[in-house]
Parts: C-alpha cells; sequence; structure tokens
C-alpha cells in the first residue's frame, strides 16, 4: 500500500509540477511572441500603410500588445487616431467623380484618382441589415463596391457590363467596409476592368472583377489631341 500510495503522491507531483512548468512556458511564448520596440513600430507603419483605417483595437491583436501601447506607439510615429485620420483623409484633394452624382455613390469616397484607384468607407447600419441576424444584406456590399467601380472610371457616361464576385465572411452590424478599387485594364478605349476587395479591418470580406463600358470619349478626345 505504501509504495502504491508513493506512486500516487509522485503522480501528483508531476501533474504539479507539469503545470507550473506549462504556465511557465505560456509566458517564455508570449514574452517571445512580443516583438522589440523598432520591429514593432516597423510592422505598425506597414499595418498602416496597407490599411489607414485600422483601429487600435485591430493593431493590438495583430501585434499582440495592449492597447495602451499601440496607442503611445502612434504618438511617438505621430499617427493620429482613427477619427482624425479620417477627416484628413476626407480633407484630402482627390479627382472628382465624373461617372456618377454624388449621391448615387453607395458609401463616402474618401480617395480617387480617375482610371486609377478609389477608395470608399461604407458603415453598415440598420437600414442595411436583416433585423435578427444584424448580418449585412449583401445587395449593399455589392452595391458599394459597384458604385466605386464605376465612379473610378474617368468618363461622363459609366455602366456596369459584368461582375463576377465573391462574399468571404458576414459583414455585421456597426462595421466599416473599406473597399479599394484598382483599374486594372483601360487600354480599350470603350472597356475597363476594375477589381475591387473590400476589407473589414485588415480582413478580406468582398472581392469583385467588374468589367465596365463607358462612353470613350475622354480617350478619344486624348488620341485626338494627339495627332494634331
Amino acid at each position: 500500500m505504501r509504495a502504491r500510495n508513493n506512486f500516487y503522491i509522485l503522480n501528483w507531483y508531476q501533474v504539479l509540477n507539469f503545470g507550473i512548468v506549462h504556465t511557465y512556458l505560456l509566458k517564455v511564448v508570449q514574452v517571445i511572441e512580443r516583438l522589440p520596440k523598432k520591429q514593432r513600430h516597423q510592422q505598425l507603419l506597414k499595418h498602416m500603410e496597407d490599411n489607414p483605417f485600422m483601429t487600435d483595437r485591430e493593431l493590438t491583436r495583430l501585434l499582440k500588445v495592449s492597447i495602451q501601447t499601440i496607442r503611445l506607439d502612434r504618438m511617438e510615429l505621430g499617427i493620429p487616431e482613427l477619427r482624425e485620420r479620417l477627416k484628413l483623409m476626407a480633407e484630402r484633394s482627390y479627382d472628382p467623380v465624373r461617372s456618377l452624382q454624388a449621391d448615387e455613390v453607395i458609401g463616402e469616397i474618401v480617395d480617387l484618382q480617375l482610371d486609377k484607384s478609389g477608395i470608399s468607407i461604407f458603415e453598415i447600419g440598420e437600414e442595411h441589415a436583416f433585423a435578427r441576424t444584424g448580418i449585412a444584406r449583401g445587395h449593399h456590399l455589392f452595391a458599394q463596391a459597384n458604385s466605386l467601380a464605376v465612379a473610378v472610371i474617368n468618363d461622363e457616361v459609366a455602366l456596369t457590363a459584368t461582375a463576377d464576385i465573391r462574399f468571404l465572411r458576414p459583414v455585421h452590424l456597426g462595421e466599416k467596409c473599406i473597399a479599394k478599387a484598382y483599374v486594372r485594364r483601360a487600354g480599350q478605349r470603350s472597356k475597363a476592368k476594375v477589381e475591387v476587395f473590400s476589407y473589414v479591418g485588415d480582413e478580406l470580406v468582398f472581392e469583385g472583377q467588374f468589367v465596365i463600358h463607358h462612353s470613350g470619349n475622354e480617350a478619344a478626345s486624348i488620341e485626338g489631341g494627339d495627332e494634331h
């Protein structure tokens, strides 16, 4: 019986020691995961360059530090808080939309370079979501992407010809969708291919490829000018 009791005592001793060691290893892993300050600043700058609309909480999750650390890092790097960044972006001068009226664009355009790229922000409100689940209705996400794909075209008449789209994850009430459009091919006089990627934070939630037909007047006038 004593040997058996000793056996059990030994096992409990091992279990307790294993728990202590396991906790210690977890702490070591967490310390290892934390980047040195210089590297963390570099990664923070890269994340902000890729997506200037990231929240402090999203950066906290990505960089595995406290929200207070993120705020201190932003201050040291001269990066304003999200609200101020949105305000500064909205105040920047960008090309005027030619193909749509201002109230026909779904979302707020914060950057636009005609025939090159554009960015818009669309916040999911109660009127955009299903009442029971709080999930955004898909046609609103499509409308944001589609209107941005049309808005980025440098012509007064532009219409969607085809759209190949994918919804990658549900978007919920209160989330902000950031759509980024890129004109990939505009060589044909009356046709352009536009790719749109929509994000919530750093997560891709929607992507689409649009073929946009336009009148070609802008291209014709440029070519005509070259001939003279």
